[in-house]
């Protein structure tokens, strides 16, 4: 029997989120952002929320610099977003600028317009296999329900109609 785990996985619809974290450099705060698939809610009481970011990923650097970080699920809308995202630094830094964000109230990460976001800070961390799950400590949250989400599912992205 072969194990392939990412063909399987691709077979599970996940919501789609943009982690945003910045870093603080002599030319002001610059700011990143990423496309995480792999976050959920750890607990209520205290509210903690988990992501999974890969262990090479440059993004992972500054998340654990600054140890702050802003979470927005994305709706339908997001789509060409959640595609620019998933390029290089430079590119992802173009895409920011396309989108309506605002600095985060509790963390200054940028917060998408978007159906719902969270502000955290870092409350652990834990190294295995090629990722680093963050458990964030949740400061913040808000945002509006408008239009359908956006989930992945067997490679691609979709949208969740209403029916």
């Amino acid at each position: 029997m072969s194990l392939d785990l990412s063909a399987t996985m691709r077979t599970f619809a996940t919501g789609l989120t943009v982690v945003t974290t910045f870093e603080e450099t002599e030319g002001g705060r610059r700011h990143d952002a990423v496309v995480v698939r792999s976050f959920t809610s750890v607990s209520l009481d205290p509210p903690l929320v988990s992501l999974a970011v890969r262990r090479d990923s440059d993004v992972l650097a500054t998340l654990l610099d600054t140890r702050v970080w802003a979470v927005s699920i994305l709706d339908v809308a997001g789509v060409d977003l959640a595609r620019a995202l998933e390029g290089e630094q430079e590119e992802r830094a173009r895409a920011l600028l396309t989108c309506a964000t605002s600095p985060g109230p509790r963390t200054g990460a940028l917060v998408l317009d978007a159906p719902g976001w969270l502000e955290c800070g870092l409350h652990d961390r834990h190294d295995t296999g090629d990722h680093t799950v963050l458990i964030g400590e949740v400061l913040a949250t808000g945002g509006r329900y408008r239009r359908p989400p956006l989930v992945a599912v067997n490679g691609t992205l979709r949208v969740l109609s209403e029916a």
